[in-house]
């Protein structure tokens, strides 16, 4: 562990067996962490051991084991292990740690050093996708907890608050807000749910303060910098390190949706981020910049100045080739550029990180084929082939199960991301590639095999609903054949054979294609209905271009009919454009559903009265029947359903050639 603040050595040492303690060298609210030599091997230990007030704290007793257990099970290069657990001769539970003497990221200035700041980076990224593989959320991500050792690498440290798979929120207190606030996911602030991205979101505020020498937001409280992150827009860099925008645009995104999917790909971009702020462009453009503020009267010797520097330049260099395109999403399995490991060393081989036989070496390579983001592809260099050549090696290899399981939650990350992006190419290759898994590297572990099917399940569920939504049959048939290839259980299978089984054939047209018109849904041939009657306004254009006459607007001949004459344009009370139409005759109806068909390229009648029963209700307070294709007692009766402003009649046979002032009409159209 690495220095703390300086504590008196006046203090009594705790007594543990087989360690002499000599001063303490950091402090914290539940455990203080001493400097010791380890007696048997002679080598310096830090060791961290609960304070008694904290072992009578349930959550900070829990926090601390939670801790050492979560260490116990990490075994990386970049992630600050554990020798050694007990209790002290007081009964307090310990644990010896490596020292790392030589401090921590927010005691450097590496402004000036964005190489250094990249291999930062790369060892966190690496260490945390070992670890969020492993189902592990660290959830303190800050420069204080990224100590370096003698051979000054980076290592991340202090797993207190550690998030496990299957522990749940209780350890940390559900609702509570756990971590520090400068480098706090918004939806860690706010006490929500976290996984793996709100990790990612606190390595972008790092990179940030490692590039900027400065936190992206500043505040005087805890209180006030959690709003700054939850609300306040990602600020802009300088100008000198504009490239990285892009990169910490995505890193700091306020909705976890937005950040990069994992380690692998935030790794990925990483390396697409240029070596300069002008890298890609003009060499010459610094130099022209410069030129802008010259005085006119210089500008023809520095002309020549910058003709002979560029010449020099391209002379050396050869011709600028146009800046490539970034790679495609790294969750599609498809290779970014490679990212090459440091050669091992000695300490290295401690971690165990030097191959030991075949199967340890391709075992390896898997690791770091997921690191890259090749998962499934290349096919004879990716983490599945690399993976199924270990299992040939050796089919009872000890970590062959755990490493089948963190390539499972690989591809299924992967694939569930495919799955939800409509990406069928890629969610095939993953999907195949999770099966070959399962057929050829022995046994997947059970809990492994469950959040694959709860992930892809979930994403292939989400899909359905989807499709379902667009009454895209195509799309629905594909989710059955991704369900059969992700295997999942025949319970889940047959519940997505369902919906897509209810989803209509429309010849292969979606719910895009019906122009805001709704679906029927029922027995017999899908029909599709406008969700409103016709307008007034609708109606007037009809009326317009095939100059119409109104029809009349009274069951009777009367006096009042002819003093007062009634039509669509004058019903006998106010309406608006929007309103529906009324006073006009089924004749009339039927004429203006002829010419909308005429003008739309589609043919469009009136329900039916049985059809009418399945059309959703028209909106507005006055409220109208509506004309149906049915005959009354003969045809020169229609029927016309539906209760109105005037009456409670569910169904009326009115005459064809007269318009009623409480009858409208829809229109429908068989797909």
């Amino acid at each position: 562990m690495g220095k703390g603040a300086s504590a008196s050595t006046q203090v009594p040492m705790p007594d543990i067996a087989g360690y002499r303690l000599t001063r303490v060298i950091g402090e914290g609210g539940m455990s203080t962490v001493y400097l010791g030599t380890q007696v048997s091997l002679g080598r310096e230990v830090a060791i961290k051991l609960m304070r008694p007030e904290a072992l009578a704290d349930e959550v900070s007793r829990r926090r601390f084991e939670n801790e050492a257990r979560t260490i116990a099970r990490l075994e990386h290069p970049h992630i600050v292990g554990i020798h050694e657990v007990g209790r002290s001769a007081d009964g307090l539970p310990w644990y010896a740690m490596p020292y790392l003497p030589r401090g921590h990221v927010g005691q450097r200035d590496l402004t000036g050093d964005p190489e250094r700041v990249r291999e930062i980076l790369r060892a966190l990224l690496s260490a945390l996708g070992y670890a969020h593989a492993r189902g592990v959320v660290h959830r303190d991500v800050k420069a204080e907890n990224v100590l370096f050792d003698e051979a000054d690498r980076p290592l991340l440290a202090d797993f207190g608050i550690a998030l496990r798979r299957g522990h749940g929120t209780r350890v940390t207190m559900t609702g509570l807000a756990v971590g520090s606030t400068a480098y706090m996911a918004p939806e860690q602030a706010r006490g929500e749910q976290v996984d793996h991205r709100a990790d990612l979101y606190s390595v972008g505020v790092l990179a940030w303060e490692m590039l900027a020498g400065e936190l992206p937001y500043k505040a005087d409280d805890a209180l006030a910098m959690a709003i700054q992150h939850a609300q306040k827009p990602v600020p802009k860099l300088p100008p000198g390190l504009r490239h990285w925008q892009r990169f910490m645009e995505r890193a700091l995104a306020k909705s976890p949706a937005r950040r990069f999917h994992d380690a692998a790909q935030m790794l990925s971009a990483l390396e697409q981020v240029p070596a300069s702020a002008h890298a890609g462009t003009w060499p010459g453009l610094p130099v022209v910049q410069r030129l802008r503020a010259v005085p006119g009267m210089a500008w023809i010797g520095l002309a020549l100045v910058v003709a002979a520097a560029l010449g020099l330049a391209l002379q050396r260099t050869g011709p600028v080739m146009p800046a490539t395109g970034s790679p495609p999403a790294l969750a599609a399995g498809v290779a970014p550029p490679a990212v090459h490991p440091p050669a091992p060393t000695d300490g290295d081989a401690m971690h165990g990180a030097a191959p030991l036989s075949p199967a340890d070496l391709a075992i390896d390579r898997m690791h770091e084929r997921i690191a890259a983001g090749r998962l499934a592809w290349p096919a004879e260099d990716s983490a599945t082939a690399h993976l199924l050549a270990a299992a040939r090696a050796d089919p009872k290899h000890p970590q062959l199960g755990e490493s089948a399981a963190v390539l499972t939650d690989a591809l299924g990350a992967a694939a569930a991301d495919a799955i939800a992006r409509d990406r069928d190419d890629d969610s095939g290759l993953l999907l195949r590639a999770a099966a070959r898994v399962r057929e050829g590297a022995g046994a997947v572990p059970a809990d492994a095999l469950r959040r694959w099917q709860d992930g892809v399940g979930k994403a292939l569920s989400t899909r359905m609903e989807a499709a379902a939504g667009k009454l895209d049959r195509a799309r629905a048939q594909r989710v059955v054949e991704f369900a059969g290839l992700a295997g999942l259980p025949a319970p889940a299978r047959q519940r997505l054979q369902a919906q897509a089984a209810r989803v209509p054939d429309l010849g292969g047209r979606t719910a895009d294609d019906l122009d805001g018109m709704v679906l029927l849904e029922g027995p017999g041939k899908p029909v599709a209905a406008f969700p409103r009657p016709v307008s007034r306004a609708e109606y007037a254009r009809f009326a317009e271009v095939n100059g119409r006459e109104p029809a009349l607007c009274r069951e009777r001949i009367s006096l009042l009919r002819v003093l007062d004459p009634r039509n669509w344009q004058t019903p006998g009370f106010e309406q608006g454009d929007g309103d529906p139409v009324v006073c006009v005759s089924w004749r009339d109806a039927d004429a203006y559903a002829q010419w909308r068909g005429r003008r739309d390229g589609h043919r469009y009648r009136l329900a039916t009265a049985a059809e009418a029963a399945r059309l959703p209700a028209a909106p507005g307070e006055r409220a109208v029947s509506e004309w149906r294709a049915d005959c009354g007692d003969s045809c020169a009766r229609r029927a016309a359903t539906g209760p109105s402003w005037r009456t409670d009649s569910r169904s009326r046979s009115l005459v064809a050639e007269r318009g009623y002032d409480d009858v409208g009409f829809r229109l429908v159209r068989d797909l």
